[in-house]
């Protein structure tokens, strides 16, 4: 009868311990304040829990000492920042470029406000973005519009920029 009860839990532990195996917390050191390699599938964000699955929209920030904090999602390393209480002029940014797909500063990054980015906030970065269809944003006004949650999780500015 114990060994009812006792069951589940043991197999929800190893499920807990073979899950958690390989994700590892997403901090590295950067020795001349460049971005890191990120291992993808393996490298979580800290901020949202999920894998950095891929290179397109990863973020880095890179503090002080050369730790670097790897994100999957520019909004996610905007929420860090400021939970952690961290100002943007006093860490280095980086940014995967959807148009040049290279590392580029994040604060002199253009943003759009509707890609499909992990997280679904919508803000895709760009180094020389040609196509004007999209209202183009800087750095500012995209940390701005996420740290007020205009972004695209919010139905009301999904509507407007999207149309549903």
């Amino acid at each position: 009868m114990n060994y009812i009860k006792i069951f589940p839990v043991a197999i929800f532990s190893l499920l807990l311990l073979v899950g958690c195996e390989k994700r590892e917390v997403a901090t590295s050191i950067s020795k001349n304040g460049k971005p890191v390699a990120i291992k993808l599938g393996v490298t979580v964000d800290p901020e949202c829990g999920m894998e950095v699955k891929t290179m397109k929209h990863a973020s880095e920030a890179i503090l002080k000492n050369g730790k670097t904090i790897v994100f999957d999602d520019p909004g996610c390393m905007i929420k860090w920042l400021h939970k952690n209480n961290f100002k943007p002029k006093n860490v280095t940014l980086w940014t995967f470029a959807d148009d040049t797909h290279k590392w580029i500063n994040a604060k002199k990054a253009k943003y759009v406000m509707t890609d499909s980015t992990p997280m679904h906030y919508g803000f895709g970065a760009y180094e020389n973005k040609k196509d004007t269809s999209k209202k183009l944003i800087n750095f500012q006004e995209m940390r701005l519009r996420m740290l007020r949650g205009e972004t695209l999780q919010n139905p009301k500015i999904r509507k407007k920029l999207l149309g549903y």
